[in-house]
């Protein structure tokens, strides 16, 4: 039974894996530095910094099974499967990358224009899956709010820090 559910499902739980695996490896490598975010002046609208661990869990497994949904879609399109997957692995390089620019480095203006590139490769991504699978086009929009909120708080800090 459960090697029925999971041959059904590995493309869900690996791609759900691969993005948590990003995610913490991103944060292994960062928590070091973690305390930079206690330490610097935050503006107006920063959540409390238990919940962004709680809200990336959740983005990573949404950003999986999205993912997933547009793999299981390669027979039909795949050039398009291709190419979309292309920019989500792309999004979650730079994802990976901006917590160690930001925490690691505390280059806050070039935290900055990265988190731009981001923000950019996921409104690509799901334009990108709109025209596979709506369903993983509208999981991914969570991704999109919260890199905008990110942009938001990384532009405040570069400017008042």
């Amino acid at each position: 039974m459960i090697k029925k559910f999971l041959n059904q499902y590995k493309s869900f739980i690996f791609s759900v894996l691969i993005a948590l695996i990003v995610g913490g490896l991103s944060a292994l490598l960062t928590m070091n530095n973690m305390d930079l975010f206690d330490i610097i002046k935050k503006p107006p609208l920063t959540p409390p910094a238990i919940v962004f661990p709680i809200v990336w869990t959740i983005l990573y497994v949404l950003m999986g099974i999205s993912a997933a949904r547009i793999y299981e879609e390669r027979h039909l399109e795949s050039e398009k499967v291709r190419s979309a997957l292309t920019t989500y692995a792309s999004s979650l390089v730079v994802n990976f990358a901006w917590s160690i620019i930001f925490f690691n480095w505390q280059a806050f203006w070039i935290a900055f224009l990265w988190i731009l590139l981001l923000e950019a490769l996921v409104i690509i991504t799901i334009i990108k899956y709109s025209k596979i699978d709506k369903t993983a086009a509208y999981l991914q929009i969570p991704y999109a709010v919260w890199v905008a909120l990110a942009t938001y708080l990384c532009t405040a800090i570069a400017i008042i820090n």
